[in-house]
């Protein structure tokens, strides 16, 4: 690289200057003598707090900031949590770097509940993703599922002021702030579905910019990459985005890859499912074929109740 100076485009909330952090000494420890420098942003889904995603407009809340930062050339990379990342992203830009993926399960947080199924009817329980109330209510129908928005500090703070009986987190973010002493109960796959990409880093940077494309290709992680990149066509013909009540998960067995997946009605009062595998380099098809599946059992119907119409047009 002739200029040993890179900016990389963050959030500023403490979980993404984290990852961001990562990245930064993971390159230096590659590229021996690089400087990088962190440029933090509040993004739209940083200021609108006090809506769902899905009524907030959902689709890259999170990377809009980031990605207009690559465009203008003012950050040279950006960093993302892959489970926020847009299925189609903006022309000239790309993901070629999706880093070694941390734990992708939800995990269980209470002050007075050691699990899941030790909260009472009726208890409270509080999380801002469409996937997890689903799941939730379709579960633990007595519950109250009530929608908590803001960064991992923030939701935890509320839990404290007894505004909730418990909260339910990405584990990755949990483990990587060390709050590791708050989880009471790690979520199996098999209970709860994780979102596309979840506990994943990806690194986006602009097509054009060979120098930077090959100061950061050390950081993909191959397996990684095999995995989110189903996950992400499940969600690209379901219409994207996490503020959808989808789920997509995959696991890698030597040469072969198994992808499943989940769309449910937002009051848990049905959920449908789906499993497909196929060969490690067919990822991407066997993510469409999961996905054909879910439509074949009425997913269309549910999803698309919860997109605005110009969103269904344009895709």
């Amino acid at each position: 690289m002739t200029a040993p100076h890179l900016r990389i485009a963050t959030r500023n909330s403490p979980l993404a200057l984290w990852q961001a952090s990562h990245v930064r000494d993971a390159l230096c420890h590659c590229h021996p003598g690089l400087r990088v420098e962190l440029i933090g942003m509040t993004t739209q889904g940083d200021r609108l707090l006090d809506q769902s995603l899905s009524a907030a407009g959902g689709k890259g809340l999170f990377i809009k900031e980031l990605e207009q930062a690559l465009q203008e050339r003012r950050a040279d990379i950006a960093v993302h949590s892959m489970k926020d990342v847009t299925v189609q992203l903006p022309d000239g830009l790309a993901l070629p770097v999706i880093l070694k993926r941390d734990d992708p399960r939800d995990v269980f947080i209470s002050n007075r509940f050691d699990r899941l199924e030790d909260l009472p009817e009726a208890a409270s329980i509080g999380t801002s993703s469409l996937r997890r109330q689903c799941q939730l209510r379709a579960w633990r129908p007595g519950l109250i599922v009530h929608n908590l928005r803001g960064n991992v500090g923030t939701r935890l703070k509320r839990l404290d002021a007894g505004e909730f009986d418990a909260v339910i987190l990405a584990a990755a973010g949990v483990r990587r702030l060390n709050l590791e002493d708050r989880i009471k109960e790690c979520l199996g796959t098999d209970r709860m579905l994780p979102a596309p990409g979840q506990g994943a880093m990806g690194i986006e940077v602009r097509v054009e910019d060979q120098e930077i494309l090959d100061l950061v290709q050390p950081l993909d992680d191959e397996l990684t990459h095999v995995e989110v990149t189903a996950e992400r066509a499940v969600s690209r013909r379901l219409y994207g985005g996490c503020h959808l009540p989808l789920a997509a998960y995959a696991e890698v067995a030597g040469y072969r890859i198994t992808v499943r997946g989940l769309v449910g009605h937002v009051d848990g009062s049905g959920i449908i499912t789906a499993e497909a595998s196929g060969a490690l380099y067919e990822s991407e098809t066997v993510g469409l074929a999961l996905a054909e599946k879910l439509l074949a059992q009425g997913a269309d119907d549910i999803l698309r109740k919860l997109i605005p119409q110009k969103e269904v047009d344009d895709m």
